[in-house]
């Protein structure tokens, strides 16, 4: 499973998870601080706080060259880009230097924090080791934007594949379209893979005139199988498989440069280190043409 809904919103595992830990840390602090007196939800919202931004900032600065001429960007968190190993180093920090200077809270902080930090440690590792297990694409009934069944399995070849659930009526699809196109002539040893979830071939095909998008690999998922047999319950998700076929990443929610790049470097970098970036052109104008119809 890779969200959950909650009524008309969905939340990544990541974020729920994230969020499952910050109430524990709030559960055990506020038991241990009453026996003791001292609250300390105020200071695990800080905590909390200064965590998301340093790894935001970390996020930034790791992947400063794709923000080039996208200032905005950096502050945009709707990509989801954080690097949680900056977050926690600062946050084990800051932990540190508040009970340094508050010995009052010293025991209910400190179980809290660890209590935070196991339930997030320990249910996305389990998370991670399921998610090792997934071999192959999934089998699912995908056809191209003239009807005609298309086979995932043969269309990955033996090279990593992305795969982008989408539809037309999505603002965060569109908004991520173009990144998703210029990472095709960019990234020629990896196959991009659009699944359109739910909508008629006459549909998509006008979208893609409209926006003027050269996409290749355009496909119809007209009862959303493919979002429901890997767990997504949101748009867009992005799935990335290696060229042995098994999921290594996941995405939910709108893809920016920055956050594609580090998705990407999940996959052996001989794949994305490719020359053929003319051929590469060609064959996905030529896939373009085939697959939304266009000839």
């Amino acid at each position: 499973m890779l969200s959950v809904g909650v009524g008309p919103l969905s939340l990544s595992i990541g974020h729920l998870l994230l969020v499952l830990a910050f109430v524990v840390a709030l559960i055990v602090g506020a038991l241990t601080g009453r026996k003791e007196k001292t609250p300390v939800a105020g200071t695990l919202a800080d905590i909390f706080l200064v965590a998301m931004v340093s790894a935001r900032i970390g996020f930034v600065v790791r992947y400063f060259g794709e923000y080039q001429g996208d200032w905005l960007g950096m502050i945009d968190i709707r990509d989801g880009g954080f690097d949680m190993v900056t977050g926690l180093v600062v946050a084990l920090a800051f932990t540190g230097y508040l009970m340094w200077k508050r010995a009052a809270m010293r025991r209910a902080l400190g179980s809290a924090v660890a209590a935070g930090l196991i339930t997030w440690g320990g249910i996305s590792g389990l998370i991670a080791l399921m998610n090792q297990q997934t071999q192959g694409l999934p089998e699912v009934a995908l056809t191209d934007l003239n009807a005609r069944p298309v086979d995932l399995a043969n269309l990955a070849g033996d090279r990593p594949t992305v795969v982008n659930l989408w539809a037309t009526w999505c603002p965060p699809c569109i908004r991520e379209m173009p990144v998703l196109e210029e990472a095709q002539q960019r990234y020629p040893g990896v196959n991009f893979v659009f699944a359109n979830q739910g909508e008629h071939p006459e549909t998509i095909r006008k979208f893609l005139m409209e926006q003027n998008l050269n996409l290749s690999h355009v496909l119809s998922d007209r009862q959303n199988n493919f979002g429901r047999v890997v767990g997504s319950h949101g748009l867009p998700t992005t799935l990335f498989y290696n060229a042995q076929g098994n999921l290594v990443d996941t995405h939910m929610g709108e893809l920016s440069r920055a956050s594609l790049v580090r998705s990407l470097e999940r996959f052996d970098a001989s794949y994305l280190n490719s020359n053929s970036n003319s051929s590469a052109g060609q064959s996905q104008g030529k896939n373009t043409r085939q697959h939304t119809g266009q000839d």
